[in-house]
């Protein structure tokens, strides 16, 4: 008998006697329908990799990506020097309400990936019930997107929560036209423009995927596009206020990446479309033994794929292609983390576009190994990985975060018995002073910024530095009769 016969006479015997280590699991897939199995498997995943974080990272300190997002979200604002500002936000309300630390910020990376899994499965229960939703959560749990891509916080992984909450609105406005879910698209949309900028391919996903789409008719002459343009566009509008009033720094700092030629963007295109096929290769894997010989049916079920999920289909392909041509024609940067986000759409699309029953045999197979693959983690390679960096250190020092705030705390204290009240020079230094000082010092920055001549050539630098980090009176009493401050004795290198 073949292997993959064997394999499905093993499932149907195990889905009619299981046996009894089995039984606990189905009794948690017989929860799905019921409402509690989806979210208990949501809040194991979220607690085992927190603890992974806490573990691997001890000692070892937040990544500079991370904590910029809490610095510059401290002041809020439409916009920041490098990046939109839904992650500032994020990270600002966050330690809001929960306790300024590193354990905090791990569990905050890893609640915003729950939370795309949340949303994730609000796609998929429009297609499938039972236990398929939850297969559609295990397959992207071995992807790379939901742990070691979402631990570090920062603009691009605030996009896993926003691009399917977006997607889940916008399949709900096409199938309904109804205002409601028309201005949600709006919504959620402008909420992943302000994420990172790299959104804008979904948000022309979208519009490829209306346009190609059998029903583009019915939809483009309701009022639900338009709408959903103007409530995006109204939603936008103190951002795009923001980057007209403060010189567009964001925006230029994204361009920036726009500097390559055609042979490197062809190297990026083919780079990307690899790292994507390899952040997906153990699910692929995965799901090839669970479908076994039923992967020759795939034609025929892709011919008879429902019109929801061929809406989902054009919007996967929309956010693949496009960034490619993008590149191939300007020549920007294109690394493969930054489509991660987007992997939910093929997953939803192979698992529910199936027309065959997957027998829970596979489910709960598939179910051991997500959660033998993380207590492996969190018990064999989190202990390696934090042995290993103490003794190694990283790159960036992140080691010595905490030491280093902490004695230029001491000293400035003692200089000038004042508290440390701002900061700033090299961005990664200056972001864990921030966060790690008992002080909490503001990053200080000028109001207007020039990128050619720095901070220091602008006309009111002296009192800006003056007020900003030297605020006791008589501090700035000239040492050589020439002034500190308060004189331009800055010249430029």
């Amino acid at each position: 008998m073949p292997v993959d016969f064997a394999f499905q006479a093993m499932a149907e015997r195990s889905d009619r006697a299981p046996a009894r280590w089995r039984r606990p699991f189905l009794r948690w897939l017989d929860g799905v329908e019921a409402g509690w199995a989806v979210p208990l498997l949501i809040a194991c995943f979220v607690a085992i990799w927190t603890l992974y974080l806490a573990i691997a990272y001890a000692g070892g300190g937040l990544h500079p990506d991370t904590l910029e997002a809490w610095t510059l979200g401290r002041n809020f604002a439409w916009g920041y020097h490098k990046h939109p500002p839904l992650m500032g936000w994020v990270a600002a309300a966050w330690t809001f309400v929960f306790p300024l630390s590193d354990g905090s910020l791990q569990l905050l990376a890893m609640a915003n990936a729950g939370l795309a899994l949340f949303f994730v499965d609000l796609i998929s229960r429009q297609f499938v019930t039972g236990h398929k939703r939850v297969l559609v959560l295990l397959l992207l749990m071995l992807t790379p997107a939901y742990q070691f891509h979402a631990q570090r916080f920062n603009a691009n992984a605030v996009l896993l929560a926003t691009w399917p909450l977006a997607t889940w609105c916008f399949l709900r406005a096409f199938e309904t036209r109804g205002k409601l879910w028309a201005v949600a698209v709006g919504c959620t949309t402008a909420l992943a423009m302000v994420g990172k900028y790299y959104s804008i391919f979904l948000v022309a996903s979208f519009a490829f995927a209306a346009l190609a789409h059998p029903a583009r008719r019915a939809y483009f002459t309701s009022a639900s596009p338009w709408i959903s343009v103007a409530v995006g566009l109204a939603a936008l509008s103190p951002h795009l206020y923001w980057l007209a009033t403060t010189g567009a720094s964001a925006f230029t700092y994204a361009l920036a990446h726009a500097n390559g030629n055609a042979v490197s963007s062809l190297g990026e295109a083919k780079n990307f479309l690899l790292g994507l096929a390899a952040a997906m290769s153990v699910s692929a894997v995965s799901w090839m033994l669970i479908a076994g010989t039923r992967l020759k049916q795939f034609p025929a079920d892709f011919m008879a794929m429902s019109p929801g999920l061929r809406l989902l289909f054009y919007i996967a392909i929309g956010t693949i292609v496009l960034p490619v041509l993008t590149s191939l024609v300007v020549g920007t940067d294109l690394p493969s983390l930054w489509a991660l986000q987007g992997l939910f759409l093929f997953v939803i699309l192979v698992v529910c576009g199936t027309r065959y029953p997957i027998e829970r045999f596979y489910t709960v197979n598939l179910a051991v190994t997500a959660a033998g693959v993380a207590l492996a983690a969190v018990l064999v390679a989190a202990p390696i990985h934090a042995v290993y960096r103490n003794n190694h250190g990283y790159e960036e020092g992140r080691n010595f975060y905490a030491q280093a705030a902490g004695e230029l705390t001491r000293e400035w204290r003692e200089l000038t018995g004042e508290p440390l009240s701002a900061v700033s020079g090299d961005d990664a230094l200056a972001f864990a002073a921030a966060f790690y000082s008992p002080d909490h010092p503001l990053l200080c920055t000028a109001a207007r910024v020039s990128i050619h001549l720095g901070f220091a050539a602008q006309e009111d630098a002296g009192s800006r530095l003056g007020r900003a980090l030297f605020p006791r009176p008589g501090l700035l009493q000239p040492l050589d009769g020439t002034g500190v401050l308060g004189r331009r004795t800055v010249r430029q290198a």
